[in-house]
């Protein structure tokens, strides 16, 4: 019952997402509509089980999610990890010519999510291994382009804001009751605070340094990071055979 829940509420965002009028972005991609039948396989298959880690990112980037319709979905991973057939609507939106929108066909690697996704199958395995324990939902579904640049939710004008706010808080909460998390975590300090803006101050909101390769701290040693945020719900790592202990 819950993966129905996810779809529906993915479903109901895609459609508030629409009824937003943007004004600071001068243009606006929805993969939940162009690139919907990735994004319902993905909740088909992960976004059903209760109870456990939920991984709240920020919005898809212009070479992941923007294409495949996955959360941090770099087009290899996707395809080759994950095993989601890459399929786009007929009907796309206003491109801008720097970042068109190529689905399976696209060469170009999403970084945050090659990282983050990389470690997840070199820590845990396969899908299933690291869905067991994670779940992985984008704050905002929109990718905002201005001035030639990939624009973050932050930088959008107030009224716009807060409409944007009022329905990613909304679909949130219902995720959250859908899947009752026994935790939170940031994917960066701006998907923290909008946990802790809806939760409340006081929420036990954890974070997660973002795999941006923007960030210096993420590029030294992401993997790490990773380690050191997650290792509560981490399985101890295996030591090889003939290693110390």
């Amino acid at each position: 019952m819950s993966g129905c829940a996810t779809i529906r509420i993915a479903r109901r965002l895609a459609r508030d997402m629409q009824a937003v009028r943007f004004h600071t972005p001068s243009h606006v991609y929805n993969p939940l509509l162009y690139a919907w039948p990735a994004h319902r396989e993905y909740l088909a298959r992960y976004g059903v089980a209760r109870g456990r880690v939920l991984l709240l990112g920020m919005n898809p980037g212009p070479w992941g999610m923007a294409q495949t319709g996955v959360p941090f979905g770099d087009v290899a991973m996707v395809r080759d990890w994950f095993g989601i057939p890459l399929r786009l609507g007929r009907e796309l939106p206003v491109q801008h010519r720097k970042y068109p929108i190529l689905g399976k066909d696209c060469r170009r690697s999403e970084g945050s999510g090659a990282r983050l996704w990389r470690w997840a199958e070199r820590r845990l395995g396969p899908p299933e291994a690291f869905f067991a324990r994670f779940f992985v939902w984008n704050y905002c579904p929109l990718l905002f382009i201005r001035q030639q640049r990939n624009l973050v939710p932050e930088h959008l004008g107030k009224r716009e804001s807060v409409e944007l706010t009022l329905a990613c808080d909304r679909a949130l909460a219902g995720v959250l009751r859908a899947l009752e998390p026994s935790a939170v975590v940031g994917i960066g300090r701006w998907a923290q605070g909008r946990a802790r803006a809806l939760l409340g101050a006081g929420a036990p909101v954890h974070y997660l340094p973002h795999p941006s390769p923007a960030s210096p701290a993420a590029n030294r040693d992401w993997p790490a990071l990773a380690e050191a945020a997650l290792g509560p719900w981490l399985p101890t790592p295996r030591v090889p055979r003939g290693a110390r202990a």
